[in-house]
């Protein structure tokens, strides 16, 4: 199987994955990292969106390899795309707002507030799912480096989003402390 070396080949053009299912999306993410490829979730271009708002993103030269995968694990996608022939780029699902004393994280629609000097969580919103108030409760106003991860404790896409977002929220909080980032 071919394997990206590193972010290197990024710029040799782009391909995304399409799913009916964000589900099925954030599982094929990580079982195609844990194969060895260099792929990451994000929200494809408008006229991309005929099933669900996320799709995987991928080095095109591994078109082949990452559609024999998809095959091959009986994957349910919707579409393989060349995004390059258009001329577009996939949107970030991560993004970040600094207010100077805190950080905000957002990752979809769900969000997370840290003070980056003392590495509290000030603040969670956003998301319709219907275990964001027991995430709230669980995490609001401890450290982010003693919380535990949305991932573990809840059971939703909201969980698995504000997951992705507690976990840059933590590299941006340990890069302001100057520490290491440790994985929970």
């Amino acid at each position: 199987m071919l394997k990206t070396k590193s972010e290197e080949q990024t710029n040799e053009g782009l391909g995304l994955v399409t799913f009916y299912d964000v589900r099925e999306a954030f599982k094929t993410e990580k079982l195609l990292k844990k194969s060895g490829y260099a792929v990451k979730a994000v929200l494809p271009p408008p006229q991309f969106r005929n099933g669900c708002d996320t799709a995987v993103e991928f080095n095109i030269v591994e078109r082949v390899g990452v559609e024999r995968f998809l095959e091959n694990n009986k994957v349910g996608y919707l579409d393989v795309i060349s995004i390059d022939n258009f001329g577009i780029r996939p949107l970030e699902l991560v993004k970040r707002t600094d207010f100077g004393d805190s950080i905000m994280i957002r990752a979809g629609m769900v969000k997370i507030t840290v003070d980056k000097k003392t590495g509290t969580i000030v603040n969670i919103s956003g998301g319709g799912c219907p275990d964001i108030p027991y995430l709230y409760i669980q995490l609001i106003d401890k450290k982010i480096t003693e919380a535990p991860r949305p991932k573990e404790i809840g059971y939703t896409l909201c969980a698995y989003l504000l997951d992705r977002a507690f976990e840059e929220a933590l590299e941006v909080y340990s890069a302001f402390k100057g520490e290491a980032h440790v994985e929970k």
